[in-house]
């Protein structure tokens, strides 16, 4: 490119609502004049940012095709801009395409591009509402000229082999071999809705710089954030040299990443929602690690999925049961950051059979964290319906006398959701959940999970993040040490503690991570140093449990493989796990 100052290339990092196409176009308007004020000569959306990532069976209802396509194309810039939506099918499709349209180019409006590789697997069903393309595209625009290369998500992670697919084309491969031709592109953008998991950058970072050196040109991601339902984004947009340099734009934050595409010390970042975070340089040996400290990455991920769930969804205030536990605490401090502590509502239920100790760590917990407490005795209702199922109960399994307490505080505290317009949250884990450890109807009750995908001894981890934070604003942090150190204990029935039904959760995190996350079976976990009798009944466990994880409320995901979308195990089955 023969012009210096034509050089700046932005990446609009958005947090759209899934289904405002209005409000999405007006926050695309005001990012892509920020960029244009800020020397920008070209701009770069995310994936389908007109209508948000991910809009599912939205698309297929055409109608909403139509009007995100043309809410796109009216859009009102000032520079020529690569913008993410549904286009409509032609007459050689039936579904709709994944695209990219060129505006502000003083020309036509063009659909410049539709994604070629569409994933359908782990959370992914893409070729459920798309039709692919047979090729990338190419955008020139005024600026320069400047000639780039255009690409969706997916259709850059072949080359880096960070695909579980195989897929028959290659579009990074397809542009290079263009250039081989005479084709010569300034840089490369990838317009992207990539979800986050823990330790996400290292394979973002291999996508960039393999693309990169395959192109022998910059390769620019431009990466949706925030929380879509179950899903997390995390933004870190980013840009490769074919060098190995990349530099990489803050994570959980909207705003503008300003690329110099001749020179990767030239970018800048500015924040659009008044933020202070800033752009990581990535020298070509750098592997990439997360955050020094990948608990506080977690505590991020929690409160951005529990904030954009209730800010997008129209919520303002939480309910929850507050038992005294390190999970009613720790969720309760990812409700405070995430709508304020203000508008958060914590119950404490007691039993006869709760502790004094839990009772006041309860109380402790909520006022440390200035929100809202009620005490709410349910001893007399217990009482009450024991009475009248006294025979049912002296036949039956302790486990439906021990469910009683649980049900009855779900109903409190959905009483007070329905009443008092608040969304109730549920606190359980992921360790609990996949063991059945946790009550349908009772501690279940909820529109939301924040903790549904982190482990018990994470759980842990975000108590003393959150600790920290506290003491770091002055605050008394809102994890005590008694709930903090005591025994992990539903306080069901006398003297019960979790490890009386399940293994230490070291152990059983370990051995579910083993089998969730890696695949492994009962005798390669048993290889790793496990007891292969405790293996095989953490298995059977989760199996047994599969109906329960079918109706409970939707969590965030942080790991690289979450019960929900991700998680498509049959709900009645038979298997023998001492193989």
């Amino acid at each position: 490119m023969s012009e210096q100052d034509a050089s700046i290339i932005a990446l609009l990092q958005l947090n759209p609502t899934v289904g405002d196409i209005a409000g999405n176009a007006e926050r695309l308007e005001r990012f892509i004049q920020t960029a244009a004020d800020s020397g920008a000569v070209a701009s770069v959306s995310t994936e389908l940012a007109i209508c948000g990532y991910p809009p599912r069976d939205l698309l297929m209802q055409s109608k909403f095709v139509e009007l995100s396509q043309q809410a796109a194309c009216a859009l009102n810039v000032e520079i020529p801009s690569l913008i993410g939506t549904p286009t409509i099918p032609d007459h050689a499709r039936g579904k709709p395409g994944n695209g990219v349209v060129l505006l502000g180019n003083e020309a036509p409006v063009k659909i410049v591009a539709r994604k070629q590789l569409l994933p359908t697997y782990d959370v992914f069903d893409e070729a459920r509402y798309f039709d692919s393309d047979d090729r990338p595209g190419i955008a020139r625009t005024l600026s320069g000229p400047l000639e780039l290369g255009v690409t969706v998500c997916e259709d850059a992670w072949q080359v880096a082999g960070e695909t579980p697919s195989e897929y028959d084309a290659d579009p990074i491969e397809q542009l290079a071999e263009w250039g081989r031709q005479g084709v010569n592109l300034d840089a490369t953008v990838n317009l992207s809705a990539s979800p986050y998991h823990s330790n996400k950058i290292q394979t973002r970072l291999n996508v960039a710089r393999t693309a990169a050196k395959t192109l022998g040109h910059p390769f620019l991601l431009s990466n949706q954030i925030g929380g879509n339902d179950d899903l997390l984004f995390d933004g870190r947009s980013l840009a490769a040299w074919p060098s190995g340099e990349v530099v990489v734009a803050p994570s959980w934050e909207e705003g503008i990443l300003l690329v110099d595409i001749n020179d990767p010390h030239g970018s800048t970042w500015i924040s659009m929602d008044d933020s202070e975070g800033e752009i990581l340089f990535f020298s070509a040996t750098d592997v990439g690690e997360e955050r020094a400290d990948v608990l506080e990455e977690l505590a991020d991920a929690v409160v951005v999925g529990l904030r954009d769930y209730c800010q997008k969804s129209g919520i303002e205030q939480i309910v929850l049961g507050l038992s005294g536990g390190i999970d009613s605490a720790v969720a309760a401090c990812v409700a405070a950051e995430a709508v304020g502590a203000e508008n958060v509502l914590g119950i404490s239920m007691p039993s006869r059979f709760s502790s004094q100790h839990s009772i006041d760590d309860a109380k402790y917990t909520a006022e440390s964290l200035g929100m809202q407490y009620a005490s709410i005795p349910i001893d007399k209702h217990h009482v009450g319906l024991e009475q009248q199922l006294a025979q049912m109960l002296e036949e039956g399994a302790k486990v439906a006398q021990e469910n009683i307490q649980a049900r009855l505080r779900g109903i409190l505290v959905m009483a007070h959701a329905n009443a008092q317009g608040r969304m109730a949250i549920a606190t359980g884990n992921k360790s609990e959940l996949a063991q059945g450890y946790c009550t349908l109807y009772g501690d279940m009750a909820g529109g939301y999970t924040p903790l549904g995908d982190v482990y018990k001894m994470e759980v842990y981890g975000l108590a003393e993040v959150f600790n920290r934070r506290a003491i770091a604003r002055e605050q008394k942090p809102p994890v005590n040490a008694s709930t903090l150190t005591k025994p992990p204990s539903a306080e069901l029935a006398p003297n019960q503690r979790d490890d009386d039904t399940l293994p230490p959760y070291e152990t059983l995190d370990a051995i579910l991570n083993y089998h969730i996350e890696q695949g492994l079976g009962a005798e390669a976990i048993t290889e790793h140093g496990f007891d292969h009798a405790t293996v095989v009944s953490v298995l059977q466990r989760l199996e047994a449990n599969e109906h329960k994880r079918w109706q409970m409320a939707p969590a965030p995901r942080v790991s690289s493989r979450a019960f929900g979308q991700g998680w498509r195990h049959p709900l009645a089955s038979k298997h023998d796990w001492r193989r």
